[in-house]
């Protein structure tokens, strides 16, 4: 296996780090040498979650270090220790079980994340000297691949880069990838897709990858994928569209998702479909008022240009369901609202299934990768009434828009088929340990742990 930078498997030079939570210091602090003990006095260390001190031997030369903890099984307990420990090489000095080894593993990798496409970072960091596990490194990959597709500004991320992108994951794991773009879209019956893409001059797409054996139970996820969102000709204010680089984030976690599945051979079936678009404005860009078509033969009156990643969701949605899936899920960046109502680090999850919203909020319990159930409340449809079309992509009201926005999705999903949805932020908006600000995934560990359940099962 090869290790990412920040981890090595052996050294010679590595000196003990010690990982205490506040229940355990005080055992562990009168077991260690007086002059150890005086020092964390000294320095009144008392193991709080997120703290850190290292102490020097008699001749002045660093001997160890102790990080504090606090959820011995979150990840980001321990991404603090890699800016906070000098840089050296660490080894373990106390027995974690597999769990805790784990999140250590995955915290520490996630601690030493930096965007690096632009500017170079000189400032080494320490290594993590051990064992390591190839699971715990797929699920780093996957939360790097997220990070650095919605961190690459779409002058390098457009429609294009995000096809490029779906066709070396499919390459590398053996999958078929199809793209269908411009005015093929109208061919092909996806028309919703290309009305909220055909004012840019780079061509909106439908990528759509597949992989799995036949025999193996079918998942399929969408993701949304607008490469930058300007509003259109509802246009956005400065302020609001600054990050809308990260409108991609949805199609970067289905990506992500799907390579860490691939990679992780889990005896699935995947379909994966990312509807790839810029939302320009342009002479021929979608007007508030106009009524577009969509692939399932509902009429929708845009009531608002700036409610676009449900136009490109929707066409998404309905070619999904006609293969028939046994699951089907989407991500995306989809409304402010559900950042109103739960702050940007929890998701929104909506679901038509009792087992599989309680499978996937579970399982984000057990992975510390936390979402929230919101309802599918079918009363506020009437938000979505329009006079001239079966139904409007939004609302004068401001009442509820994170839950119109999933019925609005919901719409195109076929009776009796198995779907969630997470309305996701994808972006970090401060410095935190192991959480640099930037493209950032949420809830992917999570549904990476659900569908490794299922399909164990």
């Amino acid at each position: 296996m090869n290790l990412p930078a920040g981890f090595t498997a052996s050294s010679n030079t590595a000196l003990p780090l010690h990982i205490i939570d506040k229940a355990g210091f005080a055992a562990w602090r009168d077991a260690q040498p007086a002059p150890v003990q005086a020092w964390l006095a000294a320095q009144r260390f008392d193991a709080s979650a997120g703290s850190a001190q290292s102490w020097a031997d008699a001749e002045g030369k660093l001997a160890g270090a102790v990080i504090g903890i606090g959820d011995a099984c979150d990840p980001f307990s321990y991404s603090h220790a890699v800016k906070t420990l000098p840089v050296g090489d660490w080894k373990i000095a106390n027995t974690l079980d597999a769990d805790a080894r784990a999140a250590l593993q995955l915290g520490w990798g996630l601690g030493l994340y930096r965007f690096d496409r632009y500017r170079k970072h000189t400032r080494p960091m320490p290594r993590l000297v051990g064992e390591f596990d190839a699971e715990t490194f797929d699920l780093l990959a996957a939360c790097v691949r997220v990070r650095d597709l919605v961190n690459t500004p779409t002058e390098h991320m457009g429609p294009d880069e995000l096809e490029a992108a779906a066709r070396s994951i499919a390459s590398t794991h053996g999958a078929s990838i199809t793209v269908t773009a411009g005015d093929a879209l109208l061919e092909q019956n996806y028309p919703a897709i290309h009305a909220v893409g055909r004012a840019s001059h780079r061509a909106p797409r439908l990528i759509e990858m597949t992989w799995g054996d036949a025999a193996h139970p079918h998942v399929a996820m969408c993701g949304k994928g607008v490469c930058f969102d300007t509003g259109g000709l509802d246009l956005k204010n400065a302020t609001g569209m600054r990050n809308m680089k990260k409108d991609m984030g949805g199609g970067a976690h289905a990506l992500a998702l799907a390579e860490l599945i691939m990679a992780r051979k889990l005896p699935l079936r995947l379909t994966v479909l990312v509807p790839a678009v810029e939302n320009a404005v342009g002479p021929n860009a979608f007007r508030p008022g106009e009524v577009v078509g969509t692939r399932k033969g509902v009429s929708v009156e845009i009531d608002n240009t700036d409610a676009e990643g449900r136009m490109v969701l929707c066409d998404a949605l309905a070619r999904a369901c006609e293969l028939t899936p046994d699951l089907l899920l989407d991500f995306a960046t989809l409304t402010g609202a559900a950042r109103v109502a739960l702050g940007p680090e929890l998701p929104a999850l909506y679901a038509n299934d009792e087992q599989l919203a309680n499978d996937w909020l579970s399982a984000g319990t057990q992975a510390r990768d936390p979402l929230w159930r919101m309802p599918l409340w079918r009363p506020y449809l009437r938000y979505l009434t329009s006079h001239v079309a079966d139904i409007a992509n939004g609302s004068s009201s401001t009442m509820a828009g994170s839950i119109t926005a999933a019925l609005f999705l919901e719409r195109f999903v076929s009776e009796g088929q198995r779907w969630a949805h997470i309305d996701v932020y994808a972006w970090n908006d401060s410095d935190r340990p192991g959480r640099p600000t930037g493209g950032e995934a949420m809830g992917l560990r999570a549904a990476y742990a659900m569908l490794k359940a299922r399909a164990a099962g």
